[in-house]
């Protein structure tokens, strides 16, 4: 299985593209906050984010914790 990781993500169309890649590739994908913007923002949502349902998406703190 893949592992996708990306640290401190700042732009939520390009966050959004990767979630909906790891849903339907079944990687799994951790952010690593600080996160540019939350994942509940009604922008987010636009941008695809709302796939983060079907993914496995972990968030972490820091880059130690994953």
């Amino acid at each position: 299985m893949f592992h996708i990781i990306l640290f401190a993500p700042q732009i939520p169309p390009n966050t959004g593209n990767i979630i909906r890649m790891s849903a339907n590739t079944g990687a799994t994908l951790h952010l690593i906050e600080p996160l540019g913007f939350r994942l509940d923002e009604k922008s987010c949502r636009r941008a695809g984010l709302d796939y983060h349902a079907l993914a496995d998406l972990h968030l972490h703190k820091n880059l130690d914790d994953c």
